[in-house]
């Protein structure tokens, strides 16, 4: 087309969304099947009648309400639309020419566009034989280029979290320049003891840099609606470059609300957990070396098996999520979906 257009936007993939079919059970996006939470339509509902006013640029409510609620100050958090838009401006605010950003792989498939866009250069870490981050590998992937390394923890989409002790390496190794970014997005799930609360155990280092988002336990995936806690400094950097105007006031509103439902949030979550054990027992029947989740998913390790189980599941009326040939990503649902799950599994491995 025109000669302005960028040759490297070519080789971005595209992000792949879970599919939505009609009637189709989908546990392809890693959503909570319970609605949103009690008090959010009805705040919504009271706010609609503003939507003609511009939202607040600052989001000062929210950014307040989480700053008291966290225990940082207000300065210290930026806001957008979900933590994966807030990715791709911290990439933009670290990026310099020839500089890279390093993260696992499989991992959150957002991180390899969100770095092209800001024209940093992906250096991919294979993930261990037990799909989890290989710390002491990420370390040794850090060079003096290197802006910022990536920890995804629970990992989308294989589900294992990161531990304190393996955190406390990572920060102990690279140079204090370099951001240590925790992507948090599925930490209400998380039950592993080992697994550290990034903000309170972090958040006073100058170079961490945790991501949260409204998407998940909260419920508002519709909605948009994120936020980072780091530094002053990469919290006013980023805010530079989230375009104006990007928490709406319906998300805003929502988020408000969805925190003073945080009971019921954290009900909602333990029957999630629940059918999380439920399901990883059940399953491993017929898949043996399912690993380990923290998350509202487990992943399934077909390799080449994964787009014929895709396919499968489909003809079953369910939808999930392949990754090439690595493996199959499964959204807890609620029993019954997780039933007829369990049924296309042992039907798949039984054809």
């Amino acid at each position: 087309m025109t000669k302005p257009l960028r040759k490297d936007l070519e080789n971005i993939p595209l992000y792949v969304p879970g599919k939505a079919l009609p009637e189709a059970l989908k546990l392809s996006s890693n959503e909570v099947p319970y609605g949103p939470l009690p008090g959010v339509p009805e705040a919504i509902a009271a706010a609609v009648g503003e939507v003609h006013r511009y939202p607040d640029l600052a989001v000062v409510r929210l950014r307040d309400a989480l700053a008291e609620r966290l225990g940082v100050d207000a300065e210290r958090i930026a806001a957008g639309t979900g933590s994966v838009a807030l990715i791709g401006h911290l990439m933009q605010a670290v990026a310099d020419p020839g500089c890279d950003v390093v993260y696992s792989w499989r991992s959150f498939e957002a991180y390899p566009i969100a770095a092209t866009v800001a024209g940093l250069r992906s250096v991919q870490v294979p993930n261990t034989a037990d799909h989890r981050h290989d710390i002491a590998a990420m370390i040794k992937a850090v060079g003096p280029d290197t802006r910022a390394v990536i920890v995804c923890s629970p990992n989308n989409p294989t589900g294992q979290a990161v531990t304190a002790a393996e955190l406390d390496e990572l920060f102990d190794a690279v140079d204090p320049s370099v951001l240590v970014v925790i992507d948090e997005a599925y930490r209400e799930f998380v039950t592993d003891p080992a697994a550290p609360d990034a903000v309170e155990r972090y958040a006073d280092r100058p170079n961490a840099v945790v991501f949260r988002t409204f998407s998940k336990a909260w419920g508002l995936a519709g909605l948009r609606a994120g936020y980072l806690i780091g530094s002053p400094e990469v919290a006013a950097a980023v805010s530079k470059c989230v375009i104006p105007f990007a928490v709406n006031v319906l998300a805003q509103t929502a988020a408000l609300a969805a925190l003073e439902a945080e009971e019921e949030m954290r009900r909602r979550v333990a029957l999630v957990v629940a059918e999380r054990e439920r399901m990883l027992a059940a399953a491993r029947e017929f898949v043996p070396d399912i690993p380990d989740s923290q998350a509202n998913f487990f992943w399934l390790p077909l390799g080449e098996r994964t787009v014929p189980f895709a396919a499968h599941c489909q003809e079953q009326g369910i939808l999930v999520r392949p990754f090439d040939d690595d493996g199959v990503r499964v959204t807890l649902g609620r029993p019954e979906d997780d039933d007829r799950m369990l049924e296309a599994i042992r039907s798949f491995k039984e054809a």
